[in-house]
């Protein structure tokens, strides 16, 4: 990025605001999930759903409800830069070490404590995140990352997705309490 070259920002009235469009893909991505968690035999009951077609600064980070089929509570996630200074837009890649979010399925692994404190591994399902486990993409939790939305775009990561420290203890509850493997989906 250029010294003061400001990273892009997205208007404060975004179409994620005004338009129902994001909440119909999250009802048709809860309603795939659904039948694959019923197939695979993960938790039939919350599953976590992250829309990276919308802004990183607006709510894209889903908990989800299948039996009510309801939304439960939506907060930010931070998405990979490529190991740029700042990414701007979207890059997805599979390749160790590339720094990319990964889109697709990830069943959610063992909790551990690494460098950013309380983390989970998290195991790719698909062609296009089966690396994931050896690229060391974890749901973590960092400071950088608010509580509630912004108008400008939040920190990256190197792959990871990363949320507040807060919203990490509502997911910590659901993960490990959970008797059967949870599913999280990073689509766009």
């Amino acid at each position: 990025m250029e010294k003061n070259k400001k990273p892009f920002t997205y208007p404060k009235e975004s179409v994620y605001k005004t338009s129902p469009e994001w909440f119909h893909k999250l009802k048709n991505k809860a309603s795939e999930a659904k039948a694959f968690v019923t197939r695979k035999g993960y938790n039939d009951k919350t599953c976590f759903l992250i829309d990276m077609s919308l802004p990183s600064g607006q709510n894209r980070f889903f908990i989800y409800d299948l039996k009510k089929d309801s939304l439960v509570n939506k907060q930010l996630v931070a998405h990979g830069n490529c190991f740029e200074y700042w990414l701007e837009g979207r890059k997805y890649s599979n390749v160790v070490g590339s720094g990319c979010t990964s889109l697709g399925k990830y069943r959610i692994g063992n909790s551990y404590t690494g460098k950013f404190g309380y983390s989970y591994k998290l195991h790719g399902l698909d062609s296009t995140n089966n690396n994931a486990f050896e690229r060391t993409v974890v749901l973590h939790s960092h400071s950088c990352v608010p509580d509630n939305e912004v108008s400008d775009e939040i920190c990256q990561s190197n792959g990871c997705p990363t949320v507040s420290p807060n919203f990490l203890l509502e997911i910590k509850k659901i993960v490990n309490n959970s008797k059967q493997p949870v599913l999280l989906w990073i689509y766009e």
